[in-house]
């Protein structure tokens, strides 16, 4: 499965982004996808995540900011970020669990400033 990201960018604290997830295969597919990040020195951690049915999940850290959606028409997952805050910033990577495999999108830099 090849995974494109885009939206990523430079923002000011408070301030919104939507990163986009676009996938190379039907998405109905898919048995979950969302995205990680990863600050520098720091281990990736989960930041959302959408399973075939509809079910989400949040890491603690953005619950209530952050959104995620996905448009089956487009094999595309999306991530609204509000309220963005410094600690947000890291590179994001959008993955894709389909059975028994995960597939890594190259990251996207997300970059909020105080």
């Amino acid at each position: 499965v090849q995974l494109v990201e885009s939206g990523g960018g430079l923002v000011q604290a408070g301030g919104s982004l939507r990163l986009s997830c676009a996938a190379s295969v039907s998405i109905r597919s898919i048995n979950a996808m969302g995205w990680y990040r990863q600050a520098p020195g720091k281990q990736r951690e989960l930041v959302a995540t959408i399973t075939t049915g509809g079910s989400t999940n949040y890491g603690d850290s953005v619950k209530g900011r952050f959104t995620i959606s996905r448009d089956n028409a487009k094999n595309t997952v999306y991530l609204q970020m509000n309220s963005l805050k410094p600690e947000d910033t890291a590179v994001y990577y959008c993955y894709v669990y389909r059975w028994p495999s995960t597939s890594w999108g190259q990251g996207t830099q997300v970059t909020v400033s105080s």
